[in-house]
């Protein structure tokens, strides 16, 4: 049983941020150079990709109308 829900946009983000430490790490142990700039588009296009995974994740959930989409009414409207 999952204790939590499973949220593929930040899967995406964490292997984006992963790459660009293996290459800062590759640079740092002198295996390749990295230049400070190199990562500012792997991060960009990760953030992206993110969104976009996150945006058809909660489509695809809103739709199947899965509890975790579905809202709870709010105080006021019970009362």
């Amino acid at each position: 049983m999952l204790r939590h829900e499973f949220q593929p946009g930040r899967l995406v983000v964490g292997v984006f941020l992963t790459a660009a430490g293996v290459a800062y790490a590759g640079d740092a142990g002198g295996w390749w150079d990295t230049e400070w700039f190199a990562v500012i588009p792997v991060m960009v296009a990760g953030l992206f990709l993110a969104g976009v995974t996150a945006g058809l994740t909660r489509a695809i959930r809103r739709r199947r109308g899965t509890p975790e989409s579905r809202q709870e009414p709010s105080r006021l409207e019970t009362q």
